[in-house]
């Protein structure tokens, strides 16, 4: 390997993004926060960098494993580079914004680093576009978030799209006053995370028979609203299912013809969530779309809040590939009017840089058509 292949080597999950990929990355990042600001989400951006015993505390100590790390050389403090950018929107809500009336809504866009990827997302730095919903724990609030971003993700032109609905605090509920013996406890929450249905009927103690027809119950939200409803459970218990029967409902009677399926024991990515989540998934597209659900923003955790982000890496791979827009190479001499009234027109114009660049310059500038005498022509190939 050369001396410049190595310099242009850069970290796992790590990756430059170039043209025409950047200005379509760009643009999509764009329209969704727009389609967010359409309905009311008002738009913030935080720093990349902060003080990790804000950007880690709260909901966010649930990323700290996934923050780098660095020292302050002014403060002498240490730091954290953004895992996730939705504590930092609870931050800013819950203080610079705490006075401000309720339900507060927020978006923002902005790119997020993580010390490790995962099998379906091995990228390590990615975007991330989304909305919070601070100072509301209504069924009312989930839906508008769940709706909201299938909606941008469909004018986008997502197609096929599914959203599993969650509710990770279930298990705790029914859990809870239980008692295991030995690791049975542990191996009864990889049973579930595996639904492994045998695994949790043998480890499962007075809660088996509970936990295997909640495992039966993922699927289509359809057929599992019935499940639910009729499924005995403890008063704490019912109280979490009936806020996703009721997100479910909502969401139904807005949009019928969405595809929404259930997962009652899915609880992986959800470590700092409080009540229903949300999943976004296109058919044969790797990884989410993005996700979202219930939490506790402020490092305090004192303020219900629903939000939903969206990963730009996995909305592009469900996308059409971006098209090289009309590039028209101007002769050496074109008028600055001329020029001007191209780009109106919707050109992406390029110079020439001296007298006698010709055709040939307009190919090596990948532009699709030459300026020639007042006319427009196709540059032959």
């Amino acid at each position: 390997m050369s001396e410049a292949s190595k310099k242009a080597l850069l970290p796992a999950g790590l990756r430059d993004v170039l043209s025409p990929d950047a200005a379509y990355e760009a643009a999509v990042v764009e329209k969704t926060v727009t389609a967010f600001t359409a309905h009311g989400y008002e738009r913030v951006k935080p720093p990349l960098i902060e003080f990790e015993t804000s950007l880690l505390s709260g909901s966010g100590a649930a990323t700290a494993k996934q923050a780098f790390r660095l020292m302050d050389p002014v403060s002498q403090q240490m730091m954290g580079l953004r895992p996730d950018l939705t504590v930092q929107v609870g931050r800013i809500a819950t203080t610079r914004l705490a006075n401000q009336p309720r339900p507060l809504r927020l978006s923002y866009a902005g790119q997020v680093l993580r010390v490790k990827g995962t099998q379906l997302r091995p990228e390590r730095q990615y975007g991330q576009v989304g909305a919070e919903m601070i100072g509301s724990a209504s069924a009312e609030g989930d839906a508008e978030i769940i709706l909201m971003a299938a909606e941008a993700l469909t004018d986008l032109g997502v197609e096929n799209l599914s959203i599993d609905l969650g509710i990770p605090t279930l298990i705790t509920a029914i859990k809870e006053g239980l008692t295991f013996q030995d690791d049975d406890e542990a191996r009864l929450d990889l049973a579930l995370e595996r639904k492994d249905v045998a695994e949790v009927a043998a480890v499962g103690g007075a809660a088996a028979e509970t936990l295997v027809k909640l495992i039966d119950c993922c699927g289509s939200a359809k057929h599992a609203v019935k499940p639910l409803e009729n499924l005995s459970v403890s008063k704490k218990a019912r109280a979490e299912i009936d806020s996703l029967l009721a997100v479910i409902d909502l969401v139904r009677s807005a949009a019928p013809n969405l595809s929404l399926t259930v997962d009652p024991v899915e609880r992986r990515g959800y470590e700092y969530h409080t009540g229903v989540t949300f999943t976004f998934f296109a058919l044969d597209v790797r990884g989410e779309l993005g996700r979202g659900g219930r939490y506790m923003a402020g490092a305090q955790s004192n303020e219900p809040a629903t939000g939903v982000s969206l990963f730009t890496d996995s909305i592009l791979r469900a996308l059409p590939a971006p098209q090289q827009l009309d590039r028209i190479f101007l002769p050496y001499g074109t008028s600055r009017k001329s020029g001007a009234e191209l780009r109106s027109q919707g050109w992406v114009t390029v110079n020439a840089l001296e007298p006698g660049q010709d055709e040939a310059n307009a190919k090596d500038q990948n532009c699709t058509h030459i300026f020639s005498d007042g006319e427009i022509r196709p540059v032959t190939s």
